[in-house]
């Protein structure tokens, strides 16, 4: 390689790489050196070497000092020109941890870990989410209007439009578990779920395979939802619509609502052993195991409290109260 090749491919380098390619050049050529100058102080090379490090990092241990006027003269150079490119060194290293910091509190800095629950949305709803999640399940957060300080410090954040392909790129949408989309809560109820619709347009352009979870508050979105392939449709308004015509029968069904927060629903896949069995005998058997069995889904239909002589099959799933 020619020294003008050798050049251009040293400015090619990152700035932190060019600092230490010539921080390592400087200490191995006086190590050199001052071998070479004092070769009965230095008797190594690699003595020289050690003294050149030393001398440069200014710790100075004064186990190998030069003798000679000359050997002075080296290590007033190496003084001068090493302690500047190692304190080069020390400012860019901390520049670019200040960087990435910055970079990761503004929602700029992409996200490298999978099998992650992305976020859509910062609200009340997803402040909640993240309470009932077990710490340690990797999560990430997109929202556009989101300052950083608003996110807990073990949430990825990354901040921009949940319709851009960048986005989702950014947020490594390809080895995502799960994607919820949450209403947008800045917009009215139909442009909300019209926003929703696009992102989850947008995401499944990319990842296909991905489960979604999509917020729709006005009903004549939902069959737009699934066709756009969401996975899940969660009807807010409805949601809530049922909850209070509830109350307004019963007024204990907050507290009984509050309960059941502490007992998530489940679906179960039906074990060989349990083929055959009525629901009742199935019910007593699975309460010695904690679990309530509350209804059977198949892909017909979904039954809450069937008949206590209704047979399980291979195809059911179980709902359980765990």
């Amino acid at each position: 390689m020619r020294w003008y090749e050798f050049l251009a491919s040293y400015w090619r380098l990152s700035p932190l790489a060019r600092i230490i390619l010539t921080i390592t050049t400087i200490i191995c050529l006086f190590g050199i050196v001052i071998h070479i100058v004092e070769p009965k102080t230095f008797s190594t090379t690699f003595d020289g070497i050690w003294w050149a490090l030393i001398t440069t990092t200014t710790i100075g241990y004064g186990d190998l000092v030069p003798k000679t006027v000359v050997g002075k003269v080296v290590a007033i150079a190496l003084i001068l020109l090493g302690t500047a490119f190692v304190s080069a060194y020390f400012v860019t290293l901390s520049a670019k941890a200040i960087s990435k910091e910055n970079a990761l509190s503004a929602g700029e800095l992409p996200y490298t870990k999978g099998q992650h629950i992305i976020l859509v949305g910062w609200n009340e709803r997803i402040r909640q989410l993240l309470t009932l999640l077990p710490p340690h399940v990797p999560c990430l957060v997109i929202d556009e209007t989101l300052k950083r300080w608003d996110v807990p410090k073990h949430i990825h954040f990354i901040k921009g439009n949940p319709t851009h392909d960048d986005v989702w790129k950014k947020a490594n949408v390809f080895e995502a578990r799960t994607v919820i989309v949450t209403a947008n809560q800045h917009k009215s109820e139909a442009e909300a779920d019209l926003a929703s619709i696009v992102t989850l347009l947008t995401i499944k352009a990319l990842h296909p395979n991905v489960y979604t979870v999509v917020e729709v508050l006005t009903t004549p979105q939902v069959d737009n939802a699934k066709r756009a392939g969401a996975d899940a449709v969660i009807e807010t308004n409805k949601w809530i619509s049922f909850l209070m015509t509830n109350c307004l029968s019963d007024t204990n069904i907050l507290n009984d609502m509050e309960q059941l927060k502490k007992h998530p629903i489940k679906r179960l896949t039906v074990h060989d052993e349990w083929v055959g069995m009525s629901f009742h005998t199935l019910l007593t058997e699975l309460k010695r195991e904690g679990l309530l069995l509350i209804g059977i889904a198949n892909e017909q239909q979904v039954t809450i409290n069937p008949q206590g002589h209704t047979a399980i099959q291979k195809t059911d799933e179980l709902i359980v109260l765990m």
